[in-house]
């Protein structure tokens, strides 16, 4: 098939179209950046070097080149996760406006299927339960988080009421894996590694994560899946409690501290507390059945 990609410089886009590539589509990724345009052509895919928030660029784009689908992986995240609150609101408008005119380019080319991503660990499931496809996006939690959650529920929803394409939400887990803030030399490594990321209170909340590798996999399965909702995370649901003290193991940093949660909401605010005490894991059952993926277990847990 003939797919374009639209965040070919995320931490995402060189695994997937590395991933489409081997399975024989022809790809035409999008981006900002000339370095990425030339690996793109070198791995031996056509490269198109354009901003999302030029609507008129974009709708020409896709014009020209007529793909069947189009994945969305637009972020405009930051190296360092101190940094969140800065990017948050150009994060949002590059997936709400930028997104906007890539979905609206893709039905005025004639595109099959649209394919978006989401968000597996922002989501609600009853106490000591899995969060399915059918889970809502936790958008009454702490400010930060829940403003993400409403960005990605209206991104959802953006695509589910168009009759006009096929609508696929890929709500991956953390990412880990090379490039990401989940691998040594990353922010989310490094906070650990110089011990500023405590297990806070019992460390119950529970964290979904997926090798960046997988979620690429996933991603291409389901382009001739079912439309639809798929949770793409490994089969390792883990509590704050279990994941981070092996996840310091893995990178022989010390054992993380234990702090309450009233010390950690007074330094660190709620959004922190939220992350380590209620996150709701999700259920990869559906893609497991529906796609034929299997995803790794969970590295550092096997340390």
């Amino acid at each position: 098939m003939r797919v374009f990609v639209a965040g070919a410089s995320g931490a995402i886009g060189g695994p997937l179209i590395a991933e489409l590539l081997r399975q024989g589509h022809s790809v035409l990724g999008m981006t900002t950046s000339g370095a990425r345009a030339r690996i793109l052509e070198s791995q031996g895919g056509e490269a198109l070097i354009a901003d999302a928030f030029d609507a008129t660029t974009v709708e020409n784009a896709l014009r020209r080149s007529k793909p069947e689908v189009v994945i969305d992986e637009l972020t405009s995240l930051p190296k360092e996760l101190s940094d969140m609150p800065k990017y948050a609101a150009g994060d949002r408008r590059l997936r709400i406006e930028g997104g906007g005119n890539l979905l609206r380019a893709a039905i005025a080319s004639g595109a099959k299927r649209y394919l978006l991503q989401s968000s597996g660990f922002f989501l609600k499931a009853g106490e000591g339960t899995l969060a399915d496809e059918h889970s809502p996006l936790d958008v009454n939690a702490s400010a930060s988080i829940a403003a993400s959650a409403r960005t990605y529920a209206e991104l959802e929803a953006r695509l589910f009421s168009s009759t006009a394409i096929e609508g696929v939400a890929l709500r991956y887990g953390f990412f880990y894996g090379p490039k990401t803030w989940y691998y040594p030399g990353g922010a989310a490594a490094n906070m650990v590694t110089r011990q500023q990321n405590p297990v806070v209170g019992k460390g119950q909340g529970v964290s979904s994560f997926v090798h960046i590798e997988d979620a690429a996999a996933g991603t291409v399965a389901a382009i001739a899946a079912e439309p639809g909702v798929y949770n793409l995370v490994d089969d390792n649901p883990s509590p704050q409690a279990v994941w981070l003290p092996s996840f310091a193991k893995s990178l022989g940093a010390p054992e993380p501290p234990h702090m309450s949660e009233a010390e950690v909401k007074e330094i660190a605010g709620e959004d922190a507390v939220y992350y380590a005490t209620k996150l709701s894991g999700a259920s990869n059952a559906k893609a497991k059945r529906d796609l034929g993926w299997r995803p790794r277990p969970l590295e550092w847990l096997e340390v």
